[in-house]
């Protein structure tokens, strides 16, 4: 009952399993970015003229809020992937009974915390004042249901670390058609403006995660869970957070860099912000397959890791780089071909169209790079090297800040330092987790 449901990793060709397991992920990834991109569009064009770039300047203030979610749901997927691996089955169960008390904890912390503090950190951003109102009101509503984007990511990092990567997918793609759907009622039939977009993108989020719960517990045999699976056991509850922790302020250093790297752009004023967020979420959609394959990779390492295969592990991570440099071409073509046409689609204002077009073409050339990034923290992630993943972070930070300072005070730089510092970033950070790789180190994290 429910083997469909699982997948073992362990055996098979590797690069098979990759892409089966990357494709759902890939469909689910591109659906979530689609809320993104609702309401980009549509508060874009019918948002009012400060509607666009309030949601830019609170996209990476909702990702540090996330963060802790994010790396506890990482962690306890890793411990998963790897027991799964190792054909410990009832550990597995209790695993993921704990992960219930997890994911209440660390989600309402963040909901209630960011609510509480949004106006302080919009203020420390230098959000402009005429954004500020749309800003803070998208922030609150968003950010305030940090706990069912907990627990979303929880079952689907579950669900994933099991090898099931379609139930997910299921789900996105019905809260995608209904996030569209309460978009065009809330922000165009109804002038709610972000507040609609927000709401819209909650509920949809709420769909996504029920439905998740819902289907996994009834079809995956490994969430089918008897009374001793729930009781608390410290030791995992231990191991969680040693995993989950460094992963979480990885994250938190990312969002933490990002929002150091918003408060610059927002410098530039308006017509900056919206070619900014514009790219931004263009940028997002382009990482979709890279962030796929990594969690694949990671799902894949883990589990191979754990039945003590590190060859294979090695041999999907190769093969992996191999279809991330074919992607990257084809993008970079893509950018420089139909920069301004793409950037069209998000905004009517010439400028920022004009802006935002340049900036994809400077970030482009920094793609493989950036998905270097993913196979590798992905591997990293997944045989448990937690060290890493804390330096990963910094090293993003160091990037972001140091040459974004660096950038702004050359001459003619300007502006575009905003678009170079990302790409720089993305170099400097992917040829460190290359580098940890080489070395070897991975081979004695395994956590089981």
């Amino acid at each position: 009952m429910g083997k469909k449901y699982v997948t073992d990793m362990t055996s098979g060709n590797e690069l098979v399993l990759l892409v089966k397991f990357t494709i759902p992920m890939l469909l689910g990834n591109l659906f979530q970015q689609f809320y993104n991109l609702a309401d980009t569009v549509i508060v874009g064009q019918f948002g009012g003229e400060y509607g666009l770039p309030s949601i830019g300047a609170v996209g990476s203030v909702n990702f540090l809020f996330f963060s802790l979610c994010l790396g506890m749901g990482s962690g306890v997927g890793i411990m998963i992937s790897q027991n799964f691996g190792a054909g410990k089955d009832e550990y597995v169960r209790k695993i993921v009974g704990n992960s219930i008390y997890i994911t209440l904890v660390a989600g309402i912390l963040m909901s209630i915390v960011s609510v509480v503090f949004a106006r302080p950190i919009l203020m420390l951003m230098d959000t402009p004042s005429e954004c500020m109102a749309d800003a803070l009101l998208y922030m609150r509503i968003v950010c305030g249901a940090t706990f069912l984007v907990a627990a979303y990511n929880m079952i689907s990092s579950i669900l994933r670390a099991l090898g099931d990567s379609k139930t997910p997918l299921i789900f996105l793609v019905v809260a995608c058609i209904i996030n569209i759907v309460l978009d065009l009622v809330t922000v165009v039939g109804l002038h709610m403006g972000v507040a609609g977009a927000a709401i819209a993108t909650v509920f949809s989020q709420t769909i996504a995660m029920i439905g998740s719960i819902v289907v996994g517990v009834k079809k995956n045999p490994y969430l089918q869970l008897q009374p001793i699976h729930k009781e608390l056991d410290t030791n995992i509850i231990d191991k969680a957070i040693r995993l989950g922790i460094p992963l979480a302020l990885q994250n938190a250093l990312i969002a933490f860099s990002c929002v150091a790297l918003q408060r610059v752009v927002n410098s530039f004023g308006s017509d900056v912000m919206a070619a900014y967020t514009a790219t931004g979420r263009i940028e997002q959609l382009v990482q979709q397959p890279f962030g796929s394959l990594g969690v694949a990779v990671s799902t894949f390492a883990g589990q191979n890791a754990g039945a003590k295969k590190l060859d294979r592990v090695k041999s999907g991570c190769i093969k992996s780089v191999m279809i991330i440099a074919a992607f990257s071409l084809i993008m970079v073509a893509v950018m420089f071909a139909f920069g301004e046409n793409i950037i069209r689609f998000f905004t009517p204002n010439p400028e920022a169209i004009r802006i935002g077009a340049q900036g994809l073409r400077i970030t482009s050339v920094f793609y493989f790079t950036l998905g270097l990034i993913h196979v590798f923290r992905g591997m990293l992630n997944g045989v448990g090297d937690a060290a890493f993943a804390l330096i990963n972070g910094i090293i993003e930070v160091a990037g972001r800040i140091g040459f974004a300072a660096i950038l702004m005070a050359i001459p003619g730089v300007g502006l575009w330092g905003c678009w170079y510092t990302n790409g720089l970033t993305w170099a400097i950070t992917g040829i460190g987790c290359v580098i940890r790789y080489m070395k070897g180190r991975w081979r004695k994290k395994v956590f089981v």
